[in-house]
């Protein structure tokens, strides 16, 4: 163990110093160099990247890989991934920022191994804004799948790269429309296209959360409708066009909001549904403690009718209101058994979610001793090898 620790640390030192060394060598040449440079340093961020995440798994006594052996079958058939057999367990890990060994932590604290592992990645001009290739190409490499939420932020897109957008703080309103009239294809294109290189089936859930008019730009409170299914369906035919087939479409309505109906894009436009199932607690004062049977269950059988299968897209419960072991007993118990459409269910672990409330709300329940035992209990009890 001290030996791979030092490895480890001789490896991270060589990286930071080839990244200070190229950095005062941008610096040095100024922007005339930037080009093939900032290619360089690129590179040399991505290699880096890749012999951490090598080293995390190589590390372990137990392969990952072999206890994936049972996935082999399902990762490259898109059909058996849009239903498959069996429920795919999976995580988001805010902390996942050089590597994935947050989420590697997570699985062998709850004694198992996620098929999925669900990333975030917004619409922009920005560098991190673009198809997250070393994200998805190092979730393939670690045996498992990538769940992408792609949210259509509008605001962020650079108007001399992309002209004819209106000005920035008026893109919200009507954005959806826009984005169906194909303002913003030059940038799917682009995205599509490199999610058909890498060959792999991709969950891809794009703006979700649609019927929320509190929450996100692209909701109700801007956008019809109508515009949310053109703009779906636009991006849809995009994806088409690049021959980017693998993509696996998981459209994800908030439950509490009802309309479902209404912001259907239709079968042929959707392979699954994702439903987050997010217990605040009484944190805010808009909010109590809430069962799975009141947030989920009560929808299911309206999510139903449309005979698709269904994802758990963020599935996590605070520790403030009630008992999160007891909670999570309650959801999972005989999940299979109550509601079968269910198919994958992603934990959302997040250490300091700032996104709903002014306070740093903290989803981490990997050092909670009672919750990890209910979780790991009531999983076991599946019909299921995972």
């Amino acid at each position: 163990m001290m030996h791979r620790k030092r490895f480890r640390i001789a490896t991270t030192l060589v990286a930071i110093t080839i990244a200070v060394g190229i950095v005062l060598l941008l610096s040095y040449f100024g922007k005339k160099s930037k080009g093939p440079l900032e290619n360089l340093v690129t590179g040399a961020g991505d290699a880096v990247q890749k012999v951490e995440q090598n080293i995390i798994i190589s590390s372990r006594k137990d392969k990952r890989s072999d206890k994936l052996a049972w996935f082999s079958g399902y990762r490259n058939d898109s059909a058996i991934l849009r239903y498959p057999p069996r429920i795919l367990l999976g995580a988001f890990d805010n902390k996942n920022t050089e590597s994935f060994e947050s989420t590697i932590n997570l699985e062998d604290t709850l004694r198992t191994t996620f098929p999925l592992i669900h990333i975030y990645t917004a619409w922009g001009s920005k560098e991190e804004q673009q198809f997250p290739q070393l994200q998805v190409k190092a979730i393939l490499e670690m045996g498992s799948l990538p769940v992408i939420t792609w949210e259509p932020w509008l605001t962020d897109f650079d108007a001399e790269k992309f002209p004819g957008l209106r000005v920035s703080e008026k893109r919200d309103v009507g954005g959806l429309r826009d984005v169906a009239k194909g303002k913003y294809d030059a940038y799917i294109h682009s995205w599509a296209k490199a999610a058909a290189e890498i060959n792999q089936p991709i969950y891809l859930r794009v703006g979700h959360e649609m019927n929320d008019p509190y929450r996100y730009p692209w909701g109700p409170q801007n956008n019809s409708a109508k515009d949310y299914i053109a703009a779906w369906r636009h991006i849809h035919i995009v994806f088409q066009q690049e021959h980017a087939n693998k993509i696996i479409w998981v459209w994800s309505p908030h439950p509490a909001y009802g309309f479902f109906d209404a912001f259907y894009p239709g079968d042929a436009f959707v392979d699954m549904i994702g439903i987050g199932v997010l217990n605040y607690g009484t944190v805010a004062n808009w909010s109590k403690w809430w069962s799975f049977g009141e947030i989920f269950g009560k929808h299911y059988s309206e999510l139903a009718v449309f005979k698709k299968p269904m994802m758990i897209s963020e599935f996590g419960c605070l520790n403030v209101g009630g008992k999160r072991s007891e909670w999570f007993e309650e959801a999972l118990h005989q999940l299979p058994q109550k509601y079968p459409l269910v198919k994958s269910i992603l934990f959302f672990h997040f250490s300091d979610d700032k996104t709903t409330t002014q306070q740093e709300i903290n989803w981490y329940f990997i050092n909670d001793t009672s919750t990890v035992k209910s979780i790991t209990i009531e999983i076991k009890q599946w019909d299921t090898k995972l």
